[in-house]
């Protein structure tokens, strides 16, 4: 028998208040925030409608959070995902973060069971570490291969991508320094 979370129920009226119905009072921002972080089921309704409005709650944290001391995201980050929006590769963008941030996150969960356990200084710690590393590197590269391939057509649309004699002036800047050595 499969054991499901109870979903915890936050309300937000109409004067912008939240209002967790589990502990029956008012909270903030800061307040889902953590529910967020204990890994809590929840859900945000307008108390007048009854809609969920749980995606627009999140992207107020997100902008707080972003707006803090330490983003995530680069200016440059944001201008390519709003590119994305109305690009016919959106729905694909979305799947490829989705996926990439399941596979960021079981491997962060499978590092803090290592450390848990007692793992910290063996060689097989070590090894997950160097793995993750890889893996970490091997994401943003292929990230970064996405979102050229994917902006291509943005930057250059009569081109089919960018950067043709670029790249046929770097190859021939490498043969030429080959020759001298």
């Amino acid at each position: 028998m499969k054991e499901t979370k109870a979903v915890r129920i936050i309300k937000k009226y109409p004067n912008r208040r939240l209002y967790d119905t589990e502990k029956s009072s008012y909270i903030t921002l800061n307040e889902v925030l953590e529910i967020i972080r204990s890994g809590q089921e929840f859900k945000v309704v307008d108390a007048v409608s009854g809609d969920d409005i749980s995606r627009s709650i999140l992207v107020q944290i997100i902008i707080e959070q972003e707006n803090g001391e330490s983003p995530i995201f680069t200016t440059d980050m944001l201008t390519r995902f709003i590119r994305f929006y109305d690009d016919a590769a959106q729905n694909l963008f979305g799947e490829f973060l989705e996926r990439n941030m399941q596979i960021f996150s079981d491997q962060q969960k499978r590092f803090q069971q290592q450390m848990v356990e007692g793992m910290i200084n063996s060689p097989a710690t070590r090894m997950m570490q160097d793995a993750a590393e890889r893996n970490l590197s091997l994401w943003q590269d292929m990230q970064q291969r996405f979102f050229d391939l994917a902006t291509a057509g943005i930057r250059n649309p009569d081109a089919g991508g960018e950067g043709g004699d670029d790249d046929e002036k770097s190859s021939s800047d490498a043969a030429k320094k080959k020759k001298t050595k």
